[in-house]
């Protein structure tokens, strides 16, 4: 696999997260437009860079670690690429889509399903299907409307074994047309999880803690009793 802007950001992002660096770095070319804090202790920052296709957005996240997370979406939001930092695999949207997944279709219709596979030198092929539906809440943190969603996921390798599921509530923002972590209930073979990762700030351009590199909430927590949804499927992969 070509070397991708993902692992170029892995690269040069992962020095920003030292824990006496204050701020996350980006790369040149690349301007950052938002700062999730969220439940979790975890920080989302989402940013653009040039030469993406019109609607692309970009996420890298931090947590009491450092960072942990690099991805990529489209302008429907698909996962487009994804690279996870504690097991060190990259994922790719494969072109074996058979159902793609679309906010606009979410919004539209109040429900929207999807079924497509992804591609990984690391750890192979992966299936995803599952749906989105709203459940017609809202919520509005820092000026910013929130619709709630009800998902199910599940999640299958190469051989159409069940490799996880999920299912809980997460949520939209038609504003920055993106979707926002929730509380989710996790079911791999070792059993049965629950993590919530609820943004809990919103933080622009020029606000204290834009581009912060260190989480504010539920930070100090023992891993085993509240974990984020991003380390459970990291501690996952490396089981794979």
């Amino acid at each position: 696999m070509k070397k991708t802007l993902i692992a170029i950001l892995a690269t040069s992002a992962l020095p920003a997260t030292a824990q006496t660096v204050e701020t996350f770095d980006l790369p040149e070319g690349c301007t950052a437009y938002l700062t999730i804090q969220t439940e979790d202790c975890g920080v989302d920052h989402m940013f653009t860079c040039e030469g993406d296709a019109e609607g692309t957005q970009r996420r890298a996240s931090i947590g009491e670690n450092g960072l942990s997370y690099l991805g990529q979406i489209d302008s429907e939001t698909q996962w487009v690429e994804s690279f996870h930092i504690g097991s060190g695999h990259a994922e790719r949207l494969s072109e074996e889509i058979e159902d793609r997944a679309s906010i606009s279709e979410l919004v539209e219709n109040g429900i929207d399903t999807y079924d497509f596979t992804t591609e990984s030198e690391e750890i192979g092929q992966s299936r995803y299907v599952g749906f989105d539906s709203l459940t017609g809440n809202q919520i509005t943190i820092d000026g910013v409307t929130l619709d709630e969603t009800e998902y199910q996921i599940t999640a299958y390798d190469a051989d159409g074994e069940v490799k996880w599921a999920s299912k809980g509530n997460e949520y939209i923002s038609q504003r920055f047309n993106m979707f926002l972590a929730g509380n989710s209930e996790i079911t791999t073979e070792n059993g049965t999880f629950d993590s919530e990762g609820s943004p809990v700030e919103f933080i622009f351009e020029g606000e204290p803690g834009f581009l912060s590199a260190n989480p504010k909430y539920g930070c100090g927590v023992t891993e085993s009793s509240a974990p984020s949804l991003i380390d459970r499927l990291e501690a996952l992969q490396n089981e794979l």
